[in-house]
């Protein structure tokens, strides 16, 4: 079974840049297609698909989905990076969506077999205020949900998306570098103390609000200084969090081991890693608890569940990354690994549009907090590119820039 056909399909059905590959085969209809979306960067990634993958691609084996990642892997000398690495993911996913559909069995049979009976979710709960966030969790428990991450800041995941995260818009004003007129007009604005301050309080009134028995997260997303973060996480180590998501940017990675020592809180990392020999210490050292892994950054499914297999042997548990900007395929996936890895800790829930389920046949589907994938051959998604070229991308600003009151730049 040759690879006959490769190509970069980018659309957008929500606003957010979604990028896949098609990989055609000499096979009569048999096809498949894999998550490349690198929404920052849509455009470049599927530049490097449409521009190296075929010429690399097209007369290999199918099946040697090993050989055929290790070799695109090294094939440009420096590796790692998150546009080759995208591209490889769908290259990787599309090869594994074949392989299924060629043993006519759902992906996740082939990664072992199901280990639970679906894949349970957590909800993202915001508001303006404690309150409003409280109400939001309610919701998520009426839907079923028994995990929900909380977050003071935007009112809906979009707006953390487009920088919301730290109380952004919500906590602090009038921030000093925008009066001076420096940066951008489109820059947004972190008041760390003001937020620091917030979040113990927004777990102490919604643990009171919606009681012991609903499992609660926050995401940091990197947005803070080490001695802080260790000083909050002893703050909210009374609310028993289910895990503290990204607590340290990629390049406080010496703080690991004080954090870890400073607090019981669980930790939940890896978003934000290239390359998967980065989890192979903070994994042996137990600095973490959930690996928070975005599969098409780290290359697909083929390292993801390397990684989750390490994770086994040290007690750490799966938390795929799952935002609006990973596509319906990406989902899938992702869900298909969750059912047969013992270590499964927890998914990021996702709630697909009509306009996306028409781009998108297959998505998976929620019930009662859990997610189901589509109980068909393959990854179980498809793309209509009919459809999805109604939605074209754009190379539009991603407007991640967040400054202190002095103008200073927040790494994410």
């Amino acid at each position: 079974m040759k690879i006959k056909n490769v190509k970069a399909i980018g659309t957008a059905p929500e606003g957010l840049n979604l990028v896949v590959v098609k990989i055609e085969t000499d096979v009569p209809g048999l096809y498949g297609i894999g998550c490349a979306s690198f929404t920052q960067r849509a455009e470049v990634v599927v530049t490097a698909i449409n521009k190296y993958m075929p010429d690399f691609c097209i007369g290999r084996d199918a099946d040697n989905i090993e050989d055929l990642w290790h070799a695109f892997y090294v094939s440009s000398y420096w590796r790692n990076g998150p546009v080759l690495n995208n591209a490889l993911s769908g290259l990787d996913e599309a090869l594994w969506d074949i392989k299924a559909k060629k043993a006519n069995m759902p992906l996740y049979q082939l990664l072992g077999g199901k280990c639970r009976f679906a894949v349970d979710c957590y909800g993202h709960a915001s508001g303006p205020t404690p309150e409003a966030v409280a109400e939001s969790v309610q919701k998520f428990m009426e839907q079923g949900y028994r995990h929900v991450r909380i977050q003071q800041g935007g009112s809906s995941l979009m707006n953390f998306q487009k920088g919301g995260y730290g109380g952004v818009g919500t906590l602090g004003s009038n921030p000093d570098f925008k009066e001076a007129g420096f940066g951008m007009p489109s820059d947004t604005f972190m008041d760390d103390k003001a937020y620091l301050k917030a979040v113990p309080e927004m777990f102490d009134l919604v643990r009171k609000k919606c009681g012991e028995e609903i499992e609660l997260m926050h995401d940091i997303h990197e947005r803070c200084q080490p001695m802080d973060v260790i000083n909050l996480c002893r703050h909210l180590e009374q609310y028993r969090p289910f895990n503290i998501e990204d607590p340290l940017s990629p390049e406080n990675r010496s703080w690991w081991k004080q954090l870890r020592e400073s607090t019981t809180v669980p930790f939940a990392m890896g978003e934000l890693f290239n390359n998967i020999n980065e989890f192979v210490e903070p994994m042996m050292n137990h600095y973490f608890d959930y690996i928070r892994v975005h599969v098409s950054q780290i290359g697909g499914i083929t390292p993801a569940m390397k990684i989750a297999r390490l994770g086994e042997w040290f007690n750490v548990k799966t938390a795929w990354h799952g935002p609006g900007d990973t596509s319906p395929v990406g989902h899938s996936a992702q869900a298909h690994m969750d059912l047969a890895c013992w270590n499964f800790g927890i998914q990021e829930s996702v709630i697909f549009s009509d306009k996306t389920r028409e781009v998108f046949p297959g998505c998976p589907t929620m019930k009662n907090g859990y997610m189901y994938v589509n109980e068909v051959p393959g990854h179980g998604v498809d793309i209509n590119e009919k459809e999805a070229a109604k939605y074209p991308i754009d190379n539009k600003a991603p407007g991640w820039t967040v400054r202190k009151r002095d103008g200073t730049i927040i790494r994410p």
